[in-house]
């Protein structure tokens, strides 16, 4: 692996690059900056004492779990070497290439971790993570969205260039006039489109085949816009693996291989093109698979490059909630051929701030801390100190979640919970945990490395090993 993946014992993510090299896809230089940064204030996820020191020398000072505070988000450097590497084997058995969601995460020392494993470039969602990406030398993104903005097609026309590549999407008539209009007055500029072909009930997307050959035509006719690929999300249409929401997300997916044979048919795309077909979030990119890895194909003198690319953004920390349940590795085809599930690397730790009835303690951990959209915290283990022995919680759950405070339900009759004792919970959803903390500790297990999951034996072996920036 290059330089900025793992070591082999899972404890490192950032990594540290030869200056000016820039063979991931992103400009090394500028993500080992990141350790440069001075800690302070600011960063919530850490003590007063970490205040003044930069954040790699504190890393390299050997911090322990037990020196951080609550509340808490943390990532296992373990769970996720053993993620990037698991979907990385996977999409190349079956040759398809991954653009993972950067919005996810908004952490470029985490895209460099995707890209060093063989990315194909990362997806952004808008202009202003367009603009982190450009930040941090992203050489390749696939835009997931329509720029419609006038400022942002501007500044994209003039930001583009053999280092830094952009492919967005159109789903309308009106946006390919808007975006012909605001580029009129600049000469030679061109836009890299892919036609988004959406579905009832959906997001984005034109919702019919013939309202997208006619979009591809008008951008075929255009002056700024070149087409070069097919593509939408099957993830709005659809939220659990019932036999209704595969059907859905099949008959959707048929839909998308449709169109991209039709615009073949009809030689809409750009001439000399390497083209695109892209779908795949998180919960179905087995079914993308299935249905568009037959568009695959190798160029020739008479026919063009045709990649498929899935942009699953979840699966580098999974969760212990949706994912969990939903991930093609837990459930279908996928699991039943052997395939591993991925692991939860992401948990967060809350101190019991109160216990003001019986069976119930108020934890210092809220929605300012936590994702709660996609399930409410899973109480998992208690420990009398952070960093200390656990023991797992067993019939405790979370009622509700309140802006800074968390309610954590048990028996009394089982389970003993005292004034200061620490928590760690399970959550659901990395999308919207990530963007919460601007700084997000990564630790390893000392004593078992190769572990994602501390049991009570050797919670207190865990050590900061990184910090992980974000940028929302």
């Amino acid at each position: 692996m290059g330089s900025t993946a793992p070591s082999s014992d899972g404890t490192n993510i950032s990594g540290t690059s030869a200056p000016g090299a820039n063979t991931s896809g992103i400009k090394d230089e500028l993500v080992d900056a990141l350790g440069a940064r001075e800690l302070g204030w600011r960063y919530k996820a850490l003590p007063a004492a970490a205040h003044g020191r930069s954040a790699g020398d504190y890393v390299a000072s050997g911090v322990s779990l037990a020196e951080l505070q609550t509340p808490l988000l943390t990532l296992d450097a373990a769970a996720m070497a053993a993620n990037v590497a698991h979907m990385a084997r996977w999409c190349a058995q079956k040759g398809v290439l991954i653009a993972p969601h950067g919005k996810t995460t908004m952490a470029p020392q985490m895209w460099r971790n995707q890209l060093e494993s063989g990315a194909w470039g990362i997806t952004l969602a808008n202009a202003s993570q367009l603009r982190v990406g450009h930040e941090f030398g992203l050489r390749r993104v696939m835009l997931a969205n329509s720029l419609t903005d006038p400022q942002a097609i501007t500044w994209l026309a003039g930001a583009q260039g053999p280092d830094f590549s952009v492919v967005s999407w159109v789903d309308s008539l009106q946006t390919v006039a808007l975006q012909e209009g605001v580029l009129a007055g600049s000469p030679g500029a061109v836009l890299d489109v892919i036609v988004e072909l959406g579905g009832a009930g959906g997001r984005t997307g034109v919702r019919s085949i013939a309202g997208a050959l006619e979009i591809a035509r008008a951008i075929r006719a255009a002056t700024h816009l070149r087409l070069v690929g097919v593509g939408g999300y099957e993830g709005s249409l659809a939220h659990t693996a019932d036999v209704g929401d595969l059907a859905t997300v099949g008959g959707y997916l048929s839909g998308v291989k449709e169109l991209h044979e039709q615009l073949l048919a009809e030689g809409l795309y750009a001439p000399g093109a390497e083209l695109i077909v892209t779908a795949g979030g998180s919960a179905y990119f087995d079914d993308v698979v299935n249905v568009l890895g037959s568009c695959r194909a190798e160029a020739t003198d008479s026919s063009p490059q045709i990649d498929v690319i899935i942009r699953s953004g979840a699966y580098m920390v999974h969760d212990d909630g949706f994912y969990r349940g939903i991930s093609p590795f837990a459930r279908g085809g996928e699991a039943a051929a052997g395939q591993a599930p991925f692991a939860s690397a992401m948990h967060a730790w809350a101190r019991v701030v109160s216990q003001p009835e019986p069976g119930l303690a108020i934890l210092d951990a809220g929605k300012r801390d936590l994702p709660v959209d996609e399930g409410l915290p899973e109480p998992q283990m208690l420990g009398t100190t952070l960093g200390g022995p656990l023991e797992t919680l067993h019939g405790a759950s979370i009622s509700a979640v309140n802006d800074q405070h968390c309610f954590l339900r048990f028996d009394p009759a089982t389970t003993t919970v005292a004034l200061g004792d620490v928590v760690r919970l399970g959550l659901s959803h990395p999308c919207t945990a990530f963007d919460k903390w601007t700084l997000i500790p990564v630790l390893a297990n000392t004593a078992h490395p190769e572990t994602a999951h501390p049991e009570a034996a050797n919670s207190n072996g865990y050590q900061l090993v990184d910090l992980i920036h974000t940028f929302f």
